[in-house]
């Protein structure tokens, strides 16, 4: 991709919303962009090779895989999103990847000593990368308390919920959903099993909450939702 459309992708990401044009000229020289397939996996780089990414564009999901080759899904992010190394100290599992969920994915991705380096030049920015991660700790702190003190149906109309919020479409007095996970993947997310997903999604349309096909989640009572 040309440095022009690199350049107007950087800038469209909220990490580089306030900085001058002529940082994110330098920014342009230090990453590199490309498109992801769905369904394509990529991993997050080993030692000094370690890679902080910015999603620009699509969803992307986080998973870790055990040594039985069974896959935790930790993360689904939308874009605009950051992910990788992000204690900016090799401090990852190198069992952790990156899948996308859409066909139209599109990532930017920097070194971690070349990243750590913008940042120590660019203290406004280091302070929005701080805030990201933050804004991060406490959304998992949310997740680990969902799965302490809720059940499973709750659990899952808060994480429909919050798709909603950042994913979702308003037409009239519905909220459509694009529907690019399947109930494994929810499943993972909210610590339950693929069955129960099922269960629980007939259960939500048949009391008139939601409809849903493979391809989208239409999402009825703008109470319980909102």
């Amino acid at each position: 991709m040309s440095d022009e459309v690199k350049y107007a992708y950087l800038k469209s990401h909220p990490l580089f919303t306030n900085m001058p044009d002529r940082k994110i000229a330098e920014a342009c020289k230090l990453a590199k962009l490309r498109a992801v397939y769905r369904g394509e996996t990529f991993s997050f780089g080993e030692g000094s090779y370690s890679k902080i990414f910015l999603l620009i564009k699509g969803k992307i999901k986080i998973t870790e895989s055990n040594d039985h080759d069974n896959d935790l899904i930790k993360d689904i992010l939308t874009s605009p999103d950051v992910f990788g190394d992000l204690s900016l100290e090799n401090c990852y599992s190198i069992a952790e990847q990156a899948e996308a969920l859409t066909s139209n994915t599109i990532i930017c991705y920097f070194n971690i000593l070349d990243f750590k380096r913008f940042l120590q030049d660019n203290p406004l920015m280091a302070l929005s990368y701080a805030n990201t991660v933050n804004n991060k700790l406490k959304k998992l702190e949310g997740r680990h308390s969902d799965l302490v003190f809720r059940d499973t149906k709750t659990r899952l109309i808060r994480f429909i919920r919050n798709w909603a919020i950042s994913d979702g479409n308003r037409i009239g007095d519905k909220i459509i959903l694009n529907n690019y996970l399947t109930h494994s993947d929810i499943a993972g997310v909210i610590a339950t099993s693929r069955q129960s997903v099922n269960v629980l999604f007939n259960e939500l349309r048949d009391s008139g909450l939601l409809n849903y096909t493979r391809k989208q989640i239409e999402l009825r009572d703008l109470l319980v939702w909102n």
